[in-house]
């Protein structure tokens, strides 16, 4: 008897680790004074010697159910991305540049090629804000998952001047709220995006005119990272007042995470296009309007609360960004919460 009879195969996570490097070398930043395959990752401070009150962000969070879709369609390059950008965006969200990730991998049975696509995928993301990839773990678990099956998750720490540092706390009455386009769905709702369309490969692998693209495809889109639409407006002299995340919860939940007391977001529906993928979903589902917004970004990935005289400015910096911006609403006096009409 030996380990690999027990199911951890020790020879396939040492290759494992070589196919992942050439992905994770793209990720480096100067910053790193580790190789890759250390007990620990090491990320220099110096570049924080010109800060007054340097601060470390940190957030952590893994994609949820929308894994599943990445077994039936066996499309395992985007799910990291996915990773990525759930903790990224968190540390963004508070005025942060995220300097370093690390992820963890939990599988049935390691097989190296899947674990390196995936990595890829956590790698592209890594790249797309900047961070640097360096450290991780890949877990076998046999007896306690399925072979074929895997779990991801993630953990980013990233830095901010504590005078930078967005809190909220000077939203005021007045004030306007840019929401920040989403890529579709990214990785909230997929407990009850399952329920509502039948999650077979035939059913992912069709063509839905309005989408443009199979189902399978449009649900599997990977999240939007912000990073660099956010520093962007910084770059732009913009203040930017109170940010939110719209993951999990959707608009009810997550836009009041940045008020003080006493302001109300109100959110105008009709000041963009709710994209095809989520009234699709709504009408398949009969899901109630309330529940979706609720549930889902609804199209819009960030909403970040500005000065009026601002709104301008920050659009062309968002959009200079490669992103698109509405103006969504604005701040009122009120019950701290959330009015869509």
């Amino acid at each position: 008897m030996d380990y690999k009879n027990a199911g951890v195969d020790i020879e396939a996570g040492y290759q494992s680790v070589e196919l992942m490097k050439e992905h994770i070398k793209k990720t480096m930043r100067p910053e790193v004074l580790t190789g890759i395959g250390g007990f620990s990752g090491a990320f220099s401070m110096d570049t924080v010697k010109n800060m007054e009150h340097p601060t470390l962000l940190s957030g952590t969070d893994g994609v949820g159910t929308k894994i599943k879709l990445a077994f039936l369609m066996d499309r395992h390059d985007t799910i990291g991305i996915d990773c990525v950008a759930m903790c990224v965006n968190d540390v963004a969200c508070a005025g942060g540049e995220p300097l370093f990730f690390l992820d963890y991998i939990a599988c049935g049975k390691n097989y190296p090629e899947k674990i390196a696509t995936i990595v890829s995928g956590v790698a592209e993301g890594c790249a797309q804000a900047g961070a640097a990839l360096i450290g991780g773990e890949t877990a076998e678990h046999p007896g306690l998952m399925p072979e074929d099956e895997y779990d991801l998750a993630g953990f980013a720490v990233g830095i901010v001047d504590e005078k930078n540092l967005i809190t909220g706390r000077n939203i005021k009455p007045g004030d306007s709220l840019i929401g920040i386009a989403s890529s579709g769905l990214h990785s909230n709702g997929f407990s009850l995006v399952r329920k509502v369309f039948e999650m077979t490969k035939q059913s992912l692998d069709t063509y839905y005119e309005v989408l443009g693209t199979t189902l399978g495809e449009a649900l599997l889109t990977p999240t939007k990272i912000y990073v660099k639409a956010l520093k962007a407006i910084q770059n732009a002299g913009v203040t930017v007042k109170g940010c939110s995340h719209i993951t999990g919860g959707g608009f009810y939940e997550n836009i009041p995470r940045m008020l003080p007391d006493g302001v109300c977001a109100v959110i105008d529906r009709n000041s963009y296009e709710v994209p095809a993928i989520f009234r699709l979903l709504q009408e398949t589902g009969d899901i109630e309007e309330r529940m979706m917004y609720n549930t889902y970004n609804m199209g819009i990935g960030m909403c970040i609360a500005i000065d009026p005289s601002d709104v301008e400015q920050t659009i062309r910096a968002i959009e200079a960004a490669g992103e698109t911006a509405y103006v969504i609403g604005t701040v009122r006096t009120g019950e701290k919460g959330v009015e869509i009409c």
